[in-house]
């Protein structure tokens, strides 16, 4: 199962390798080093709860496909509303900036995740393999 899964990863374009394992899932981990800022723990719970239902998406599939993009649009949605309610209130310095990166990040994710959860719901149930 877990070689199903690796192989499956590595099938993606290498574009969307790099991204998932060296931006997307680093900036969303990285909200847990900012939990005691000001509202930064709902932050981090959106962040970290937009990928963990993934993970039994995977296994059940044993791989990668369109599915896992609706945990990103439940959760991360609400998420860049919260960051920019968060950015207008004030948030200044270190936490401010990671905001910003985060929202650029996840906003982009979204961009991608939208259209593959429509190419889901039409059918498209392929793995990457």
């Amino acid at each position: 199962m877990l070689f199903d899964i690796w192989r499956s990863f590595r099938a993606m374009p290498l574009w969307v390798q790099i991204w998932v394992a060296f931006v997307l899932a680093p900036a969303n981990i990285a909200a847990l080093a900012f939990l005691d800022q000001p509202g930064a723990p709902l932050v981090g719970l959106l962040a970290i709860g937009g990928m963990i239902p993934n993970l039994p998406i995977i296994f059940y599939e044993r791989g990668f496909s369109k599915l896992m993009a609706l945990p990103h649009i439940l959760i991360w949605t609400p998420l860049c509303v919260v960051i920019l309610s968060q950015l207008s209130g004030g948030t200044s310095g270190a936490y401010a900036t990671f905001l910003m990166a985060l929202l650029v990040i996840d906003l982009m994710s979204l961009g991608f995740d939208y259209p593959d959860f429509v190419k889901w719901l039409r059918g498209d149930r392929a793995i990457a393999a």
